[in-house]
């Protein structure tokens, strides 16, 4: 009996989303697995025409859906991602930031990741205003989100032969909520004892991230830590083209390109696919299709060491032109 197709939502959003997520499905429909894809709406034009920015529809879609394929949100973003990610029921943003060969980067050694606790800290947007010249935001951290999180960290760190997990935090100023997640973190580490285990400060990370980034394989943090300490791997490795993530939860999968919408570049076939067809190489593992996504990787490493790219890493090729050499490639 023939396997069902997986369903894909695709919601490609403003400016260059649609352009890149465009580019990844046609590296899937390239793989020979099957796919049912469905294409929905969100973003700032979507707002403008309908009143909303991430319609009923499309989340309902993305809800159906095996797995969604996110492009890109402008000024929305905060109503479209962060909606998404919450309904959706992921609490982890998975973000790899790795060096590869062809690419000019600050430190070509650098093979990390980092994950990102997805729904709380403050992207929880618990604000007020107590006069109209003060203003504050609360800061959650949770037992259960600290947990969590960190077992999915050990979890990957085991599965890929050990690696070391650092837990990330400012407990020397944030005393109770970096406290509590560390306390977590220590928890989950004594159940793995084979895992190399090691805590540092955020500010103390980023220095070695700049200086000697192989000192990191597994970080696992909060949420506004993380959400910033992966813009600066991005920067080690050549830039946010090259970075995909993926936001995990027990029943659903949504897969991003770090980078935001591109304004500037949107409809001029300039917008690099790298990061959204290594999203789909991700989705392609979530959905166990391990060898297909080995492939996909293996064909945009083969692409970047040739020079086969857009004209922010060098190359000549357009979006387009990108996304067709990583077929060619697939075999």
């Amino acid at each position: 009996m023939s396997k069902q197709p997986y369903r894909v939502a695709v919601i490609g959003g403003d400016d260059i989303g649609p352009e890149v997520t465009a580019a990844a499905q046609k590296v899937l429909e390239a793989t020979g697995v099957a796919f049912d894809f469905s294409h929905f709406d969100a973003g700032d034009a979507c707002l403008a025409r309908t009143g909303r920015a991430l319609p009923q529809e499309t989340l309902e879609g993305a809800l159906a859906a095996q797995g969604v394929l996110f492009g890109a949100a402008g000024a929305s973003a905060a109503q479209v991602i962060l909606r998404l990610r919450a309904e959706l029921g992921t609490f982890v943003n998975v973000r790899p930031s790795k060096a590869y060969q062809g690419v000019a980067c600050l430190h070509p050694r650098t093979d990390l990741m980092i994950m990102r606790e997805n729904t709380e800290c403050l992207y929880a947007g618990i604000e007020a205003t107590l006069t109209p010249d003060v203003v504050t935001a609360t800061r959650l951290i949770t037992a259960q989100a600290s947990e969590r999180i960190a077992r999915f960290a050990f979890e990957h760190a085991r599965d890929h032969g050990n690696q070391k997990v650092t837990a990330v935090h400012k407990n020397n100023v944030l005393i109770k909520t970096d406290g509590l997640f560390l306390k977590m973190c220590r928890q989950v580490a004594s159940e793995f004892p084979g895992v190399p285990y090691e805590e540092a400060l955020v500010d103390s990370v980023a220095m070695r991230m700049v200086m000697k980034p192989e000192q990191f394989q597994v970080m696992v943090t909060t949420n506004l830590f993380g959400d910033i300490l992966s813009d600066l791997a991005a920067g080690l490795i050549g830039g946010l083209g090259l970075c995909p993530s993926a936001n995990l939860g027990p029943k659903h999968a949504l897969f991003e390109p770090v980078h935001g919408s591109a304004p500037d570049i949107a409809g001029q076939g300039k917008a690099n696919p790298t990061a959204a067809i290594l999203c789909a190489a991700m989705l392609l593992g979530h959905l166990g299709e391990d060898k297909t996504a080995a492939r996909v990787e293996a064909a945009v490493e083969a692409c970047l060491a040739a020079g086969e790219v857009t004209t922010d890493l060098g190359g000549q090729l357009s979006t387009e032109q990108a996304a067709q050499a990583v077929i060619a490639r697939l075999g």
